[in-house]
C-alpha cells in the first residue's frame, strides 16, 4: 500500500511538473518528453535558445524551423508555454491548414460490384 501511495504522489508531481513547461527553462529531457518533439527539435530549441531566451511564441516559431501553427497549438495543449504564456492560434493562422472540399473534388459514391 505504500508503495501504491508513494508511486501515485511521483506520477502526480511529474504530471504537476510537464504541466507547467517554460520553454526558457526545459532541458532536453524534459522537452523529448512532449509529443511531437525529439532529439533533433530539442536540439533546434536548445540550440536558438543558447543564444537567447524566446519572448514569445511568435519569436519561438521564427526562430525554430519547421514549427507550425499546428504543432505549436498541440505542444500548448501538452503544457508547454513561452515565457510563462499558452500558444493562442487565431483563425488566420489555422486556415491555410483546413483544405477545402471543392465540388468538383469530391468524387461520386458508386456501390461495390
Amino acid at each position: 500500500m505504500k508503495f501504491l501511495a508513494l508511486f501515485l504522489s511521483m506520477f502526480l508531481c511529474s504530471t504537476a511538473a510537464l504541466a507547467n513547461l517554460d520553454i526558457n527553462r526545459a532541458t532536453q529531457a524534459e522537452l523529448e518528453r512532449l509529443k511531437g518533439v525529439g532529439p533533433q527539435l530539442s536540439s533546434r530549441i536548445l540550440a536558438a535558445r543558447s543564444s537567447q531566451s524566446f519572448s514569445d511564441w511568435e519569436d519561438f516559431r521564427k526562430r525554430v524551423s519547421g514549427l507550425g501553427p499546428l504543432q505549436s497549438v498541440r505542444l500548448s495543449q501538452q503544457g508547454l508555454t513561452v515565457a510563462g504564456a499558452s500558444f493562442a492560434a487565431t483563425d488566420s493562422m489555422l486556415t491555410p491548414l483546413k483544405k477545402p472540399v471543392r465540388p468538383s473534388d469530391a468524387k461520386p459514391w458508386t456501390p461495390a460490384p
